[in-house]
């Protein structure tokens, strides 16, 4: 059964959600766990069997099949102790301060259960309270326990010098750790098509659905807009796999890493999706059925569910129901405001204090990620302290003791990561080699490191905050917050949270001056647009500048597209409509001033 909750928490880094599901999927909230680093699911498997007394026998990197093992047993045992927990909340007594009270209590005001307790509440009859009481306790879902597979996070894997197969690949033996673990729930796919990996999953028959519309696993797409939804709802399709919601994430105003569209603005991709949604399925649905025929396997007697989500940025329970309401998606993703709910996240003390006093200014795009992807990020998180002292000490870059992000053979034949120490060393040397200006050669250098080591970066905190060992990993911790953060600057409980998402309490600081969601999103792409015309070298050659053109229109299509719907995106007040199309305004007019100046005729 679906949640009755209104939002999600998507996957946060690596290790901060890593065991979010084992504290919050009992009061009903989904949430979605990391699989990139499977040594720290060992170690905290480990040490979660420790806690409970549970049986306990390694899986070492010289075991067969270490990967994917360790990412079974790790979710098996998240699984097991969500479970516990829940039915722990279930056989709790229906009064104040019970854990099951708190699970209705937490619940929007609109959802059954929760009517169903007030009426509860309400009634005097014992006959009629025993009634209610018994469908309140049949009708409690746990949350989902989802997983994350990043799809360009694909290392090719070896034994010794030998290169194993393609299915020892990082990616595919994710999935296949998930395909083999007891859960019912979806695996996020994210960061677009990996053929290889989509090619995969067929192998699992749990990611089939069955003759009465049902699925053991399920696929869930983070997409930045439509016509990535259809071209890889339509790929999946074709080897019978139908993908159950569609994760709509903003381009910029997001946490983690941040992949640009040409322009499009989440406001029109919305819309897109809210018009095409019809489209959508029909198209992907003739496709899966003519698969599933093919395939010999069971066509579906009733009509499969599709949901549509939305996440990147949403702070205000206005925004929140803005998305529900016009957009008609079936939820959103909460994610950086979450950073400050201990019950739910692994931030460690020193982080988390950065975190509540961060500014505007203190959050920002960076280079930092060796994907080359743009990555959110917070100026002076303890990693990029670490990385400082030792550059200024001589040694740029990492150790490099995971490898995770391993993809460069400037230097070598095996792939090594551009944030390690050993591709930064030789880098600068070849630099410094170069017949170019000292001033060149400097800002060379400079760009070669700032390339952190975010795979041991954004999974260290969940170490910290269990007291486990961090000889291998260090302690320094990349946090990668979405600017979002800037108006949440408080630690809360998981109650407050929640609250504040359904407008039943405000934890925003300085509400007035937060910008609108997207207002925030067209700002982070009116200063990227501005970054990438300044490193553009003039003048410009004709694909490039065909490129800032389509760009440039595609952000005017956007901002008339704001001022024509502003009636639907704000409350009913005047005062918010005024400032949503002042704010458009001011963007609109910097945006014309940053083209005039580098493309006159644009």
């Amino acid at each position: 059964m679906r949640s009755q909750h209104e939002f999600h928490i998507p996957v946060m880094g690596i290790g901060f959600t890593i065991d979010t599901p084992v504290r919050i999927a009992p009061f009903g909230i989904s949430s979605v766990i990391s699989l990139v680093d499977d040594e720290l699911m060992e170690k905290l498997r480990a040490f979660y069997c420790d806690r409970y007394g549970l049986p306990y026998e390694p899986i070492t990197s010289k075991d067969d099949d270490c990967r994917a093992r360790r990412i079974t047993n790790w979710l098996n045992l998240v699984k097991d102790l969500a479970e516990k927990r829940f039915r722990e909340v279930c056989s709790s007594p229906l009064q104040s301060g019970s854990d099951l009270v708190r699970y209705l209590d937490m619940l929007p005001d609109s959802a059954p259960l929760r009517i169903k307790y007030e009426e509860f509440l309400k009634t005097e009859s014992s006959s009629a309270k025993a009634a209610l009481e018994k469908e309140i306790r049949e009708g409690i879902v746990m949350g989902a326990i989802d997983v994350n597979i990043m799809t360009k996070i694909d290392r090719v894997n070896y034994r010794g010098n030998k290169k194993l197969p393609l299915q020892y690949n990082d990616a595919l033996a994710a999935l296949r750790g998930f395909a083999k673990s007891r859960l019912n729930s979806s695996l996020v796919l994210s960061a677009g098509i990996n053929r290889f990996l989509y090619s995969y999953i067929p192998e699992f028959d749990d990611f089939f659905v069955d003759k009465r519309g049902r699925f053991k696993k399920r696929i869930i797409l983070k997409v930045s807009d439509y016509k990535s939804a259809i071209i890889q709802g339509k790929f999946l399709a074709k080897k019978g796999i139908w993908v159950s919601e569609y994760r709509i994430e903003s381009g910029l105003n997001c946490g983690g890493h941040a992949f640009a569209t040409d322009g499009f603005l989440m406001g029109p991709i919305l819309d897109v999706f809210t018009n095409g949604r019809n489209k959508l399925y029909d198209t992907v649905y003739s496709i899966l059925i003519k698969a599933l025929k093919s395939m010999g396997r069971d066509i579906p007697d009733v009509e499969i569910p599709m949901w549509i989500t939305a996440q990147g940025g949403i702070g205000t329970n206005q925004e929140h129901n803005m998305l529900i309401n016009y957009y008609k998606v079936d939820g959103t993703g909460w994610a950086t405001p979450f950073l400050l709910v201990p019950e739910v996240t692994n931030v460690d003390d020193v982080t988390r204090e950065l975190l509540q006093k961060a500014k505007e200014d203190d959050l920002y795009l960076s280079d930092i990620s060796p994907l080359d992807v743009l990555f959110n990020s917070l100026k002076g998180n303890t990693k990029d302290v670490e990385r400082q002292m030792w550059l200024q000490a001589g040694t740029p870059g990492s150790p490099c003791p995971k490898k995770y992000l391993v993809s460069n053979t400037e230097f070598t034949k095996r792939p090594i990561c551009t944030a390690s120490r050993q591709y930064q060393t030789k880098k600068i040397e070849e630099i410094k080699k170069q017949d170019i200006p000292e001033e060149i050669k400097k800002k060379a250098c400079e760009k070669v490191c700032e390339k952190t080591c975010i795979c041991v970066g954004l999974g260290t905190a969940a170490l910290l905050v269990n007291g486990l060992d961090t000889t291998k990993e260090g302690t320094g911790v990349t946090i990668c917050p979405g600017p979002n953060l800037a108006w949440f600057s408080r630690v809360v409980s998981l109650e407050d949270m929640v609250d504040h998402i359904y407008g039943r309490k405000s934890i925003l600081t300085n509400p007035e001056t937060r910008p609108h969601m997207f207002i925030k999103e067209l700002a982070m792409y009116v200063r990227y647009v501005k970054e990438m015309l300044q490193e553009t070298l003039q003048p410009m050659l004709d694909k490039q500048k065909k490129h800032f053109e389509t760009f440039h229109a595609n952000l005017k299509d956007g901002i008339e597209y704001y001022r024509r719907t502003v009636a639907n995106l704000v409350d009913d007040s005047e005062n918010a409509r005024q400032r949503f199309l002042s704010d458009l305004a001011d963007l609109e007019e910097r945006l014309s001033e940053i083209f005039s100046h580098a493309c006159p005729s644009s």
